[in-house]
């Protein structure tokens, strides 16, 4: 009864901390994204009280983001169990980490805007960026794609989802920051991931009661 108990707690786990992380994350790049738009030449970017404001929300939400992802990761690791491929789940792991280093170098640099004056050097703004659009999200196709073929092969994953799964990754890894606002598909995919996991682990509770 307990290892069962374990079983259905574990993709409890993996789709609440998936969804924190997802709408946190969102949260996060929507403000940045209108407090500090890319694109504007000058050594300095001017920021009012009301951008500064959204830009130190959105950095405060980056640390408990990047907790919900780790709390994410380890959920989704742990249904995977004994039979984990050990070359994918060193891929998996390594490109989760690095996602999150590289989200928090990004929120860091961000902090540039938030001096007293409200100048901001475009020289952080643009290594926010860079780091957000180019690194972070090259990270996060790895681990969208490494997570989509472990999931296929445990079988726990529907096909569209799993379609959907590469499109996103391959998105995340060809777009990067050609695209403005292209970095929200990482956090729509782990939503998406996390709300099936939730309503998989809810079915699978509702055979289990009827069973008993």
């Amino acid at each position: 009864m307990e290892r069962k108990h374990k079983r259905l707690a574990t993709p409890w786990a993996a789709g609440v901390a998936g969804t924190v992380f997802a709408i946190l994350t969102a949260t996060a790049i929507v403000l940045v994204r209108i407090a500090m738009p890319s694109g504007v030449d000058g050594a300095q970017v001017t920021a009012d009280a009301g951008q500064r404001s959204a830009v130190r929300t959105a950095l405060e939400l980056i640390p408990f983001a990047g907790i919900a992802f780790l709390w994410f990761m380890g959920a989704l690791r742990e249904q995977a169990g004994e039979h984990e491929d050990k070359f994918v789940s060193t891929v998996f792991l390594g490109s989760g980490l690095v996602f999150v280093a590289t989200l928090f170098g990004a929120a860091a640099a961000a902090w540039s805007v938030l001096d007293e004056g409200g100048q901001g050097s475009s020289f952080g703004r643009d290594v926010a960026y860079a780091l957000l659009t180019t690194y972070a999200m090259r990270m996060a196709a790895v681990f969208v794609m490494t997570t989509t073929t472990i999931a296929h092969r445990l079988g726990v994953l529907p096909r569209p989802l799993t379609v959907v799964g590469y499109l996103a990754g391959l998105t995340l890894l060809v777009v990067g920051a050609n695209v403005p606002w292209s970095e929200l598909v990482f956090p729509a995919w782990v939503l998406v991931l996390s709300l099936n996991t939730l309503w998989s682990r809810r079915s699978a509770a509702s055979r289990t009661t009827a069973s008993t």
